[in-house]
Parts: structure tokens; sequence; C-alpha cells
């Protein structure tokens, strides 16, 4: 569920916290072994970058969760952050 009285954490902060931090790993590290950029690692945990789906397939494997996690993790804040400001009735028939 998207919270409603905040923005939901960009996936770079969870990238950081949940599994870099506490695997002792750094953004080095993973764009190595995920063997991408550093650049892309670093702008995806300064919440400068989206996480893709080619990014998402990567995550999944590495940390052993699923694409749909940090594609969903991607989605409920992109939809916070794009909410409009009112928020129309729906249509009756």
């Amino acid at each position: 569920m998207i919270p409603t009285d905040r923005l939901p954490t960009h996936p770079g902060t969870i990238l950081v916290e949940e599994f870099l931090q506490p695997m002792n790993l750094t953004p080095e590290t993973l764009a190595t072994y995920l063997n991408i950029s550093i650049k892309q690692i670093n702008e995806i945990i300064q919440e400068k970058a989206k996480i893709t789906p080619e990014i998402a397939w990567l995550l999944a494997q590495a940390f052993k969760t699923t694409p749909q996690f940090w594609m969903n993790l991607q989605t409920n804040y992109d939809l916070a952050l794009h909410k409009p400001q009112e928020i129309k009735q729906a249509i009756t028939l």
C-alpha cells in the first residue's frame, strides 16, 4: 500500500540500507558484480535514477529477491511522487 502521509522510500535507499550495508558491500563491488557502471548504481543510490526492468532483474538475481520487488518499490515511489493535487470523483453511469 502506498503511504498517504509521506513519500515512499526510494528504491536506492532500500538498496543501501537493506542490502549493501548489512552485507558490507560497496556500490563499486555491486556494480562490478552486476557488470554495470558504478555511475548507474550511484545514481540509483542518490535518487537520480530509477530502477529499470533490466536493473530489477540484475538486483533480483544478486540478492535472491524478485524483479517485481524492485519494480514495485519504484512504481510506488513514482505514483506517490506524481500524485495529482486534486483527485477527481469517479465517473458514475
